[in-house]
């Protein structure tokens, strides 16, 4: 008999594989941030649970705001905060944020330049519950409001440091969020986040991977496969959408006989369109392979099989690669 994968409910995490994990790295480095800072104050829109901002909550109460299912006013009500002095932290699902309170965060925030930081759950596919909740394209959306810093965090690691550097940082944030337990890929000992940097993980002239959030950590995989069978891979980490470091994806792909571009979003408007429009613009011509999603609305489904159907996994940077060294 056939195995049986069913959807996982809303509060479950969908980590796995052999890297060590670490619970809420978003809400604990927020509660820690609020130890040292009076001025940081949460916001959520009735996801409390789901957006792992619970220890923040926890430990301070008086500074934790739950607005209800309305979206538009937790971004307003976060403005007004900002306005007022605080830092606020919204958290909300992608989908809701990117759609439902875009004008808000455009307007309210951006338009403004107040210190928001939208914390967005469910990116991509790393929720089985269909087109109303998946954020396919919110990267893309973002990106386009003037001086919204854009941030798809790679590990438990990143999402702490990020957090610190959005709380410090003058202006509007966009983060998105892997929640529950996230796998830890870099090293946290001496790891800084800078707003608007890629990180170099590895050299290797036959390919290269450039990707974003949790498709990195599938490009180092994929790397270390092709390296067994005499495949000198590169791996590009690009964190910040916007700002985009076009310099650092320029001298990478000089450096690389190709490129895949992986992310875990459509792959319209968002790090495979910044990644072919940084290279035009600077005159390298480089074959590039874009893995990412496809421009449709993905059905409900188990996470694993839909990530498997529409090319997000190891193997398929691996293909990929080997098509083009």
């Amino acid at each position: 008999m056939a195995e049986r994968i069913f959807t996982r409910a809303m509060g479950v995490d969908e980590a796995g594989g052999a890297r060590p994990t670490v619970e809420a790295p978003f809400g604990e480095a927020l509660a820690a941030l609020g130890a040292e800072r009076p001025d940081i104050v949460g916001l959520t829109a009735d996801l409390g649970k789901y957006t792992d901002i619970l220890p923040f909550r926890d430990a301070f109460p008086a500074r934790f705001f739950n607005l209800g299912m309305a979206e538009q006013n937790l971004v307003a009500a976060a403005a007004g905060l900002a306005r007022t002095g605080f830092v606020p932290f919204a958290t909300t699902y992608g989908v809701f944020a990117s759609r439902r309170a875009y004008d808000f965060i455009a307007i309210a925030c951006a338009h403004a330049n107040l210190p928001v930081k939208i914390i967005a759950g469910l990116p991509g596919l790393t929720t089985g519950y269909g087109g109303t909740h998946q954020a396919i394209e919110d990267t893309g959306l973002m990106s386009l409001i003037p001086g919204l810093v854009v941030i798809d965090p790679c590990d438990a690691t990143e999402i702490a440091a990020a957090t610190r550097a959005a709380a410090a940082y003058p202006g509007p944030v966009y983060m998105r969020l892997l929640r529950g337990k996230v796998p830890v890929v870099f090293e946290p000992a001496g790891f800084e986040f800078s707003i608007g940097k890629a990180r170099l993980v590895r050299e290797g002239g036959d390919v290269g991977f450039i990707a974003t959030g949790f498709m990195t950590e599938r490009a180092i995989d994929a790397a270390d496969r092709l390296a067994a069978r005499g495949i000198a891979a590169g791996v590009l980490h690009v964190p910040c959408l916007k700002p985009f470091d076009a310099e650092a994806v320029a001298d990478f792909a000089l450096r690389c006989g190709a490129i895949v571009t992986a992310e875990n979003h459509v792959v319209i408007g968002g790090l495979a369109t910044r990644v072919v429009e940084a290279l035009h613009e600077r005159g390298i011509q480089r074959s590039v392979k874009r893995i990412g999603l496809p421009d449709r609305f993905i059905e409900c489904g188990a996470v694993p099989t839909l990530q498997k159907r529409y090319g997000l996994t190891t193997d398929d940077l691996v293909i990929a690669a080997e098509e083009l060294a």
